[in-house]
């Protein structure tokens, strides 16, 4: 296996560019996800570490060799497309043992591999099936089957499960993430789906525009938002984001409200504010508490019942929406006000260019 090594890489189609400019390393053994919204650039990123798009500018080395002008096959990687595209005439043993085939790998090694690689994806019982006899899942760990045999240093996967239902994501998300455990190997996962990324990633590389807005493990990312696209877009419920406007500042403490939100100190040291800034307040769903003398208060619009969770919309007039999860056992109605507390310490505020302060 090996780690990778992108500097500056760039991709242009014509004048526009849609990759600008990504420093990124992985190491060896990683599991690591590009996660964003649609059209952000992270398909085309791994197609560009796979060798299927051409790398405008900038490097790619994976392990200690530059790849930039390397023949997909040469690169050494193996990739799983949404996808299965298996052969549908070919059993399952015949699909995985394919790429061997052409390689002229001789049929006893390859029946061997085949064997090998159904015990580590636990198919030995599907390997006489043609893909019209098996299940979606099924047909994705044939797909995978068929990458694990050509022994790659890296894995890429370009959202394989999102042709399953819900129920089989979960399934296959924790088989991915222990062959990740089983193989050691290094693997790069391309998904829409920041459940998926905080489940399965060792380290997430959160992209938007063709740029990365943050790279970190998935709690940095869910407790330490590096601006307000990250906070917004990792978590579920997303983090509430509030407009508000600075009241008094001191040397440790900063005191901020909105219409939605009482006059609220928060204790932390931020230079370069003064009375009457306006900032963004963020603070996450699940640390908002009924709490008759809390600083947010609104009517319930919406009821979201979830057994251990309850999570609760609430009208904070002219400061918009504040949505709040909130122990499954306490009795909500619509329409109830509501005040709800807050731990000031694990609240966040975002200057006027989006950074975290």
């Amino acid at each position: 296996m090996a780690g990778l090594q992108l500097s500056n890489v760039r991709k242009n189609y014509g004048k526009v560019e849609v990759i600008k400019g990504i420093d990124l390393a992985i190491e060896h053994g990683e599991f690591v996800v590009f996660v964003g919204p649609s059209g952000c650039g992270k398909s085309t990123l791994l197609r560009m570490i796979a060798g299927l798009e051409e790398i405008t500018d900038g490097e790619l080395f994976i392990g200690k060799r530059k790849c930039n002008e390397v023949a997909p096959r040469d690169r050494g990687v193996a990739m799983v497309f949404q996808s299965y595209a298996l052969y549908p005439h070919m059993t399952v043993e015949e699909n995985v043992g394919f790429g061997l085939r052409l390689s002229g790998v001789p049929k006893a090694e390859r029946a061997k591999r085949v064997r090998e690689v159904a015990k580590i994806l636990q198919m030995e019982e599907l390997l006489e099936r043609k893909p019209s006899q098996l299940s979606g899942g099924q047909r994705q760990r044939v797909a995978i089957g068929r990458a694990i045999i050509r022994q790659p240093e890296v894995f890429l996967f370009d959202e394989p499960l999102s042709n399953l239902d819900a129920a089989l994501r979960v399934d296959m998300r924790m088989e991915l993430s222990k062959l990740h455990t089983d193989l050691g190997a290094t693997m790069i996962y391309v998904t829409h789906d920041q459940v998926e990324a905080m489940t399965m990633a060792d380290k997430i590389v959160v992209l938007n525009f063709g740029e990365v807005q943050q790279v970190g493990t998935p709690m940095e990312l869910y407790n330490f938002p590096a601006n307000l696209f990250v906070a917004g877009f990792i978590g579920a419920p997303k983090m509430n984001l509030l407009p508000v406007t600075v009241d008094a500042v001191s040397g440790d403490a900063i005191t901020v409200s909105a219409p939605s939100l009482k006059s609220t100190t928060l204790h932390r040291s931020v230079s370069g504010l003064t009375m009457g800034d306006t900032l963004t307040f963020g603070i996450r769903p699940h640390l908002l508490v009924p709490d008759a003398d809390g600083p947010i208060t609104g009517k319930i619009r919406l009821i979201e019942r979830l057994g251990d969770s309850t999570v609760v919309e609430v009208d904070g007039g002219a400061g918009g929406t504040i949505f709040a999860a909130i122990d499954g056992d306490i009795e909500v109605q619509l329409e109830q006000f509501v005040s709800l507390g807050l731990d000031e310490t694990r609240a966040h505020l975002f200057g006027p260019d989006g950074n975290r302060l």
